[in-house]
């Protein structure tokens, strides 16, 4: 199902806060990391939203992953103090970690050759199972 122009606009506003309040807890707390809201995508009754977080440097994003949705209730209230005059209910946040960025790395470096080859080394490939 298509989103509607009321879904993008909330997902719009959600992710320009959730920016604000996230990059400020990881100024305060974690050097050094760097938190982006890649994207956020609410549910047809407005109840949920989805958002999708990329962290640098990647090693820490299940780290930081798990201690952002430990800390969904203060993020949620905060928003609600941002948000209080756009919207009557914040809808429940459910965060979700972002390996786009990954899957591009690997790409580029497949195609610079950097990889192992699987023409020369055909056993890095998964064999494959008769059935």
């Amino acid at each position: 199902m298509e989103e509607t122009n009321r879904q993008r606009k909330i997902a719009a506003l959600l992710q320009k806060d959730l920016v604000d309040v996230l990059q400020r807890a990881a100024q305060e707390g974690m050097k050094g990391v760097i938190i982006s809201v890649s994207k956020v995508s609410v549910t047809a009754d407005l109840g949920v939203a989805k958002v999708y977080l990329s962290v640098f440097p990647s090693e820490k994003r299940d780290e930081i992953i798990e201690g952002v949705k430990s800390n969904t209730p203060l993020i949620r209230h905060e928003m609600a103090k941002r948000t209080k005059n756009q919207l009557r209910r914040m809808p429940d946040l459910m965060f979700f970690g972002d390996d786009s960025l990954d899957y591009i790395e690997d790409i580029d470096r497949s195609l610079k050759g950097e990889d192992v080859d699987p023409i020369k080394n055909p056993e890095i490939l998964p064999r494959r199972q008769k059935r």
